[in-house]
């Protein structure tokens, strides 16, 4: 059989509905796909993370063979190869095909390597523009043209308005506003969340199963456990638990988004990102579902709005920052941090009750919700001043709904600030009271959020006045940022550094 197009599909490409198969040819064409081992140790990646790839890749490797179509399939410990470029120059070499198609790859380093296999084979090539995403990258080229500050509420705005997502027929928001932040920023009282609705759980097939098996045994070194696993692996199992989401989380989704509570890593959230970011549902139908519950008047306007703001809104403008940045992403460094990523990232074991419990949380499910990301890991990282490339590859490695096109913008630039303001106008800084207030982390912990000076004093206070004497002249004028800094300035120069004589100490203990 003479192959007209190899259609490549990556680990993170797996929708039916892709423009890869455009156009494709049962008696013409074929369909690769390959699980290279350097894709699960470029970092050192949780065992959760590696299984929802492989697993995902496997099922749709079966719903494609089931429409009659060939798939060349490289399964691990099946082929020698430990990239996937090299793994596609053998496949090359063998059945010299006419054409090279994929579309547009969720990783700058995975695109580059692409292209250049094509090119060292002089093989013609032919990469088609992912329709999955609600605004392709060259619409959002043209947004950003003559942009020096842009900002996600504007092109959040802009968004609505050429989709019609929450849109009147008079062109203006439903509801009058764009924007319900305001009323999606609560806490729980002292008597904890209560009843939180329990979610749906994939309990693992026989394929699923072989998967785990495998990933136990070559990646034993690995990070993370694997006990507890039961993530939706195919489009049948995303469009239930979409459904799931909907019908018992969405209205408290809004109101709770923000909140932390221990041992409750989800709580309302929707837990669909991984499903997404594997393209196994599309955008378009998690925002239907969202916007026909609120139709029906089971979901509040600010639960579906804060929820489709991240759909349609933070999600497509972190894609378009990604590609429009790269590769200088991968360097930034503003606040020039070099401290070295503490140990007990990767184990959990720190006296620091939230990261404690945020960490062990994410090695025993390779997840966390937005703002333990943020406001616990992140947040410490920032504040210790942690070199953002390390902060980056751990963010990467940890969580399974990692791609780097969606986490790189989120960690260098929102949570680490360290893209100078491209991705957030401010970095997210607060001391232990902002975790103390949003969640019950701190009962029982050996810190004081109260505190920044003493043996009991909170390592995120102490190093929160430490961030800002630091990074005064910065942020002095920042109008975000400027209330912060004048509490700085109230303080007595012997306190300030004292402060940041204990910040130090903090941070040569946890070099060790």
């Amino acid at each position: 059989m003479t192959i007209r197009n190899l259609v490549v599909v990556l680990g993170d490409q797996l929708d039916e509905d892709s423009p890869a198969f455009d156009g494709f040819a049962l008696d013409r064409d074929l369909i690769w796909m390959c699980e290279a081992p350097a894709e699960s140790t470029h970092v050192w990646t949780h065992k959760a993370r590696i299984a929802v790839f492989l697993s995902a890749m496997r099922h749709f490797r079966g719903t494609l063979e089931a429409r009659g179509w060939l798939v060349e399939y490289h399964a691990t410990g099946t082929h020698p190869h430990a990239t996937l470029a090299e793994a596609l120059t053998a496949t090359i070499a063998l059945l010299r095909p006419e054409k090279l198609i994929w579309i547009e790859a969720g990783e700058w380093r995975l695109a580059r390597e692409l292209e250049q296999v094509a090119a060292s084979a002089s093989q013609p090539f032919e990469v088609r523009v992912d329709r999955y995403f609600l605004c392709p990258l060259a619409d959002f080229e043209s947004w950003m043209k003559g942009r020096k500050q842009p900002r996600l509420e504007h092109f959040y705005r802009w968004m609505r308005q050429r989709t019609g997502v929450l849109m009147t027929a008079d062109g203006e928001p439903e509801g009058g506003q764009w924007n319900y932040d305001h009323d999606n920023r609560e806490h729980f009282s002292a008597n904890g969340p209560g009843l939180v609705p329990t979610t749906q759980r994939f309990e693992p097939d026989a394929i699923t199963r072989e998967v785990l098996t495998q990933v136990e045994a070559r990646y034993a070194d690995h990070p993370g456990s694997l006990a507890s696993f039961d993530w939706p692996l195919t489009r049948e199992q995303a469009r239930v638990a979409l459904a799931d989401f909907v019908e018992h989380r969405l209205a408290g989704f809004g109101p709770y988004q923000d909140a932390l509570w221990d041992r409750e890593p989800l709580l309302w959230h929707s837990r669909l990102s991984a499903a997404m970011n594997l393209k196994l549902i599309s955008p378009r139908e998690v925002i239907d579902a969202a916007i026909a519950a609120f139709r029906a008047k089971r979901a509040p306007l600010a639960s579906v709005e804060g929820f489709v703001r991240q759909i349609i809104g933070w999600r497509e403008y972190v894609r378009g920052l990604y590609w429009h940045r790269m590769p200088q992403y991968l360097d930034d460094n503003a606040l020039g941090a070099h401290e070295p990523l503490p140990k007990f990232y990767w184990t959990g074991k720190t006296e620091m009750r939230c990261l404690r419990i945020t960490i062990e949380d994410t090695l025993a499910h390779g997840y966390a919700h937005h703002i333990q990301r943020l406001m616990v890991t992140g947040l410490f990282a920032l504040l210790l001043g942690v070199e953002p490339r390390q902060v980056h590859e751990w963010y990467l490695a940890v969580y399974v709904d990692a791609v780097e096109w969606v986490e790189l913008p989120n960690t260098i630039g929102m949570s680490q600030h360290a893209d100078g303001g491209l991705m957030g106008s401010k970095p997210y800084i607060a001391s232990g009271k902002y975790i103390d207030k949003m969640s019950n982390y701190c009962n029982g912990c050996r810190y004081d959020p109260a505190l920044s000076m003493g043996p009991n004093a909170c390592p995120f206070t102490t190093l929160y006045w430490d961030f800002l004497a630091r990074h005064r002249e910065r942020f002095a004028s920042h109008p975000r940022l400027v209330m912060q800094v004048r509490n700085l300035d109230r303080m007595h120069p012997t306190a300030i550094a004292a402060i940041r004589s204990e910040a130090q100490e903090l941070r040569e203990r946890l070099r060790d």
